[in-house]
């Protein structure tokens, strides 16, 4: 039962999304639930609460933060992590969804798929610095850094 059973994204005092923003959250949100992998390790020899998890994201004081219980609310963990390394991937991620969202209103189909290969490419990205901030405190899968990443660019939205 390594897998996330809820997700919470803690927004208050962020901006309204753009309906644009808002449809990649709940894809994100809805991928996210039906499958992924959300591992802890042990750690300094102690037991793991087992899940699955409700995990909550936010930004606080400059970090993200992960916040992991188990669904019979027993904290499972919590990890902050530098937004440091994520700035420049988030910020060539919205400017190429901008590009996205634009060249499907009025581009032929190939010109549209070239933007969103890179859009995958720089989505890939993002999941890979995400999966590096969070060896050794979560194990997670390819997919599943993919939807989280998602979901930090929604907070960092308006962060």
């Amino acid at each position: 039962m390594s897998r996330i059973s809820q997700i919470v994204l803690d927004d208050a005092g962020l901006p309204p999304a753009t309906p644009e923003i808002e449809q990649e959250r709940r894809v994100a949100m809805f991928d996210l639930l039906e499958e992924n992998t959300f591992k802890l390790p042990a750690r300094d020899g102690r037991a793991v609460p087992e899940g699955p998890y409700h995990v909550s994201l936010a930004i606080r004081d400059k970090r993200l933060v992960f916040d992991v219980n188990t669904e019979s609310a027993e904290k499972a963990a919590e990890f902050h992590l530098s937004l440091g390394p994520f700035r420049q991937v988030v910020k060539d991620y919205f400017q190429i969804c901008e590009s996205y969202f634009e060249a499907v209103k009025k581009l032929p189909p190939s010109q549209i798929e070239t933007i969103d290969m890179a859009r995958r490419g720089i989505h890939n990205e993002g999941s890979r610095v995400l999966q590096e901030r969070l060896d050794g405190k979560v194990e997670v899968d390819t997919d599943t850094a993919r939807r989280l990443f998602t979901l930090i660019c929604v907070l960092h939205f308006g962060g």
